[in-house]
């Protein structure tokens, strides 16, 4: 069986880029400046007011590890290798593009948190650019043969606390993507100063880190067959 792990970063649009009215509709139920300055600075977690900077993908069976990430200013070239990442610079639609032509061959995948925040995005960003899926990112949630999302697996279906990528990795002593100093709350900031290879160097320790504890729950949580 073929699995490929994956993980997106995203960055929100400029608020003052967006039109009157749907500005008023976006603060509707912020009622203090805070939570006005909340939304503003939360754009990016939604595929309609954001867009996707970064796609990690690790293959490990055959150890492949590449990041499609965008770089807007023409700084980095349109294929490298850094340090055994394979990377590939393009526009959103391109970076999209190339993500559904290599998931077609993959029977499995595996994220953190995918069925609710990375598969739904992808899929919205990819309805804005007219591309269509070439696989089902979100099929039936109690089978792990084509989706493991380990934030269900781990949470035995939210029935137990909820805890995120980072507290997991340290509590199975992972390597956090953390580790370096930079989270996600710092790729809008990265992504403005130009700094296109952190935030894909980042994304590629998410997926990595996602990798390590997928091998944890399937030695020893995964129900034997």
């Amino acid at each position: 069986m073929s699995h490929l792990i994956f993980d997106i970063e995203t960055i929100g649009d400029n608020w003052d880029t967006l039109d009157p009215e749907t500005q008023i509709y976006l603060l509707k139920y912020a009622e203090t400046e805070e939570q006005q300055e909340i939304v503003k600075t939360t754009l990016g977690l939604y595929p309609l007011t954001g867009q996707i900077v970064a796609i990690g993908l690790y293959d490990p069976e055959k150890d492949i590890k590449s990041v499609y990430l965008q770089a807007p200013d023409g700084n980095l070239e349109e294929r490298y290798e850094k340090e055994g990442v394979h990377y590939l610079v393009g526009t959103e639609a391109e970076i999209l593009e190339k993500f559904w032509a290599t998931i077609r061959k993959y029977s499995t995948f595996v994220t953190f948190n995918g069925r609710g925040f990375d598969c739904p995005y992808i899929l919205m960003r990819s309805a804005v650019h007219r591309i269509k899926p070439t696989k089902n990112l979100i099929p039936y949630r109690y089978s792990d043969k084509e989706h493991v999302d380990l934030f269900d697996q781990l949470t035995f279906y939210n029935t137990t606390k909820k805890f995120n990528l980072d507290y997991f990795c340290k509590r199975f002593g992972i390597i956090s993507p953390k580790s370096e100093g930079v989270t996600g709350l710092d790729v809008p900031a990265l992504f403005n100063q130009g700094e296109y290879q952190q935030i894909a160097e980042y994304c590629m320790r998410d997926v990595i880190a996602t990798g390590e504890l997928f091998q944890i729950w399937q030695k020893y949580i995964k129900a034997p067959l």
